[in-house]
């Protein structure tokens, strides 16, 4: 009996790494919206990567406006920002700094 549980742990191990990590959402199939997110990561003044709180996907975002900046967010920063088309239009922080 203690021979069997050697062939089965690399397959527990794989098993959780998988389900830890977050699903990744291709903004485009992103319905219109409003969505609360937590910041990852500020690629640029343009590009976020985020975690959608609501379905716990992660997934990159781009302004969808010439006057939607980045440039003040900061990662674990919590947003409320909507969406049209996978590009946000207009978000507002909710962390306070």
């Amino acid at each position: 009996m203690k021979g069997y549980g050697w062939p089965i742990a690399p397959l527990l191990a794989a098993l959780v790494t998988s389900t830890a990590s977050a699903a990744t959402l291709d903004p485009a199939t992103m319905a219109d919206g409003t969505y609360t997110v937590k910041v990852e990561q500020v690629i640029d003044a343009r590009h976020l990567k985020v975690l959608l709180l609501d379905s716990g996907a992660e997934a990159t975002l781009a302004a969808g406006r010439p006057t939607v900046n980045f440039s003040t967010v900061r990662p674990d920063d919590q947003l409320k920002l909507s969406t049209i088309k996978g590009q946000v239009v207009v978000y507002v922080d909710l962390t306070a700094h």
